[in-house]
Parts: C-alpha cells; sequence; structure tokens
C-alpha cells in the first residue's frame, strides 16, 4: 500500500523488482557504496549469471533471436546465420558479454546483402578489423573501443560503463586520460 503525494487514499500495488548488476554487492555494502537495507529488501530470490563465454550453450539461441529481432525490425530478408559465422561465433570470447553479440548480429543484419549471416558480416571477423586491431596498442584499442561505447550510446555514462564493465569514475577517468571528446 502506497500513498500518492499530497494523496489521502490508500492505493494497493502488487509487483516485483528484478535487478542485475555485475558488482559484488556484499563487498559494496562493506565499502559502504551500497545500502544494506536496500539489499536485503532486493536480495529475496538470487543467482549468478555468469558471462557469456563460461556459457557458449546460449550462443545459438541468443543470435537467432537477435537475428530474429533485427531482421523485423529493419524488415530486412535475412533468416539465417551461416555454420561457418556460427562455429566462429562459438570460438570467440565475446569480451562485452550479450550486448556485444546483440550488437555484433544487429551490424550483420543492417549490413548483410545475403539471407544468411555469413563471418565477414560480423565486425569481429572482417580482415580489416583485426589486422587494424594488430597493429594498435592496447591503450589505443581501449581508447577506440571507449569512444565507440560512448558513441553508441549517446555518451550515456552510467549505461556505456556498465557495458563496459567499469564504474562511472574510472569512465570518466579513462576519458580524461585519452582526451575523448564528444563529436559535434
Amino acid at each position: 500500500v502506497f500513498y500518492r503525494v499530497g494523496g489521502t487514499q490508500p492505493i494497493e500495488a502488487d509487483f516485483r523488482v528484478i535487478a542485475a548488476t555485475n558488482k559484488n554487492l556484499e563487498e559494496a555494502i562493506k565499502e559502504r557504496t551500497f545500502r544494506e537495507d536496500l539489499y536485503y529488501r532486493l536480495n529475496v530470490i538470487a543467482f549468478a549469471m555468469p558471462p557469456l563465454r563460461e556459457r557458449k550453450e546460449d550462443i545459438p539461441l541468443l543470435a537467432e533471436h537477435f537475428l530474429r529481432r533485427f531482421a523485423q525490425e529493419t524488415n530486412k530478408d535475412i533468416d539465417q546465420i551461416s555454420r561457418e559465422a556460427m562455429d566462429e561465433m562459438m570460438l570467440y570470447e565475446w569480451p562485452g558479454n550479450v550486448r556485444e553479440l546483440e550488437n555484433a548480429i544487429e551490424r550483420a543484419v543492417v549490413i548483410g546483402k545475403e539471407r544468411k549471416i555469413m563471418p565477414e558480416d560480423l565486425p569481429i571477423f572482417r580482415q580489416e578489423y583485426i589486422e587494424s586491431v594488430e597493429d594498435q596498442s592496447l591503450k589505443s584499442v581501449e581508447r577506440e573501443h571507449i569512444a565507440h561505447v560512448l558513441k553508441k550510446n549517446g555518451w550515456n555514462i552510467s549505461k556505456s560503463a556498465e557495458i563496459l564493465g567499469i564504474d562511472r569514475t574510472t569512465l570518466y577517468n579513462k576519458i580524461r586520460r585519452y582526451g575523448i571528446e564528444r563529436a559535434g
């Protein structure tokens, strides 16, 4: 039961909160960066979801789901993922987790010219991508990746930090260190 601001009539509500984090909340409580009372309110049923690289069997199901969704959204007649592309996706480590897989499939659907996704449609397997990364320092690759994630998310710092798996302060520090600026 709750009351609207300024209201006098009680309103009943029946709902559940589903929350996710990539942080260790027990540690955050000890560091006093997360409220203990909120933790116990949210922690009714808890489970850990391992990263995609530890759940390779989920890749085909997720890839097919994203393919159907993006093909429908873009009205593209792409309805398959080639065996070769799927084999390559199964070997890849997916450091960006499910979001990286989702972005890769979206890009493949948008640029794809065939009825099925081929390895060359996926950015992570394109030779020019591989060669460009091989010729760059780790800092340079990190800078480009951070800039790409920021741009893709409209410079939403919280969302970008979550996708990158770092906290907001770390992201601000990296933006400053690498001199990343918002374009135009």
